[in-house]
């Protein structure tokens, strides 16, 4: 970006292009689009007024302006202000200062033991940035459960499962492209599963909140199988690892689940009111 347009103008629209065309097929394709959207902007700046000017009408009186200065440069007949040499010379420090910062960063790229979201200096001008450090190999999901009778202990008590609109729960829902929105609750439900409740107390203020029957976390799920009815008694959390069936085996699930144990014991509302009131949640009920 800091070499002569001239020079590099074919290049750089090749480059810029075909990092736009990647990430505009990952937004398509995959399910964490934000990352690719955020990738997109920055890199439109990377084009000059002069290859972005087609984009707009020549009638304005900015679009005249700025035709006006082009051509006045490709003529050389444009005197550059002091202003204009000093910001090229701060430009120029900053990238040698970049380059310079960036040597920790290129070393950690290249080593085998990345550290992933750490900054190298104490201004946090440069760091490394990733969703994932690592990709696992298995997949967890803590699938709610919630039940309306008086002994939850009871073999034959009937759990009915809540359905988020998209991480996967019931075995027979095809898994959903998302694409090119991003259903934060989801996202961090699947994180949870990476760790226990203790590490995610935000899961106590949603298990409160479908506990007290509050109708805007409808909004946030696929399925409340208590949504218009009187609220749960009780309700739990279990652990389980999904796995995709395999194709053309006729099987009508597109999931096989194994229980791997409790991730949040069976509570009702009265025992979670201690934590609402310590966290100053507002739950109806506490």
């Amino acid at each position: 970006l800091f070499v002569e347009k001239r020079c590099c103008c074919l290049q750089l629209v090749s480059k810029v292009s075909e990092c736009l065309l990647q990430q505009a097929v990952l937004v398509v394709s995959g399910n964490l689009s934000f990352l690719n959207w955020l990738t997109m902007l920055p890199a439109i700046f990377c084009f000059d007024d002069a290859m972005l000017a087609w984009l707009f009408s020549w009638k304005g009186c900015v679009m005249q302006q700025l035709n006006h200065v082009l051509v006045r440069e490709k003529r050389g007949k444009l005197v550059r202000p002091v202003g204009y040499y000093i910001r090229h010379a701060v430009s120029v420090c900053l990238a040698m200062l970049l380059t310079y910062l960036s040597i920790p960063v290129i070393k950690n790229l290249l080593s085998q033991q990345q550290a992933m979201n750490t900054s190298f200096d104490s201004l946090r001008l440069v760091n490394t940035y990733g969703a994932f450090g690592s990709v696992t190999k298995t997949r967890t999901e803590v699938i709610v459960q919630m039940t309306s009778d008086h002994r939850p202990d009871n073999d034959d008590s009937k759990w009915l499962e809540v359905e988020f609109k998209c991480k996967p729960g019931d075995v027979r829902r095809r898994p959903c492209l998302i694409s090119p929105y991003h259903y934060r609750l989801d996202w961090l439900m699947w994180f949870a599963a990476f760790q226990s409740y203790q590490h995610n107390p935000w899961l106590l203020h949603l298990a409160a909140k479908l506990l007290s029957g509050d109708a805007q976390i409808n909004t946030l799920l696929a399925h409340n199988p208590f949504a218009g009815k009187s609220p749960p008694r009780f309700l739990r959390m279990e652990h389980y690892r999904y796995e995709y069936t395999t194709a053309g085996r006729g099987k009508s699930s597109w999931w096989k689940r194994k229980h791997l144990g409790s991730y949040l014991p069976v509570v009702n509302l009265r025992q979670l009111c201690d934590v609402v009131r310590q966290q100053r949640w507002t739950i109806d009920g506490c």
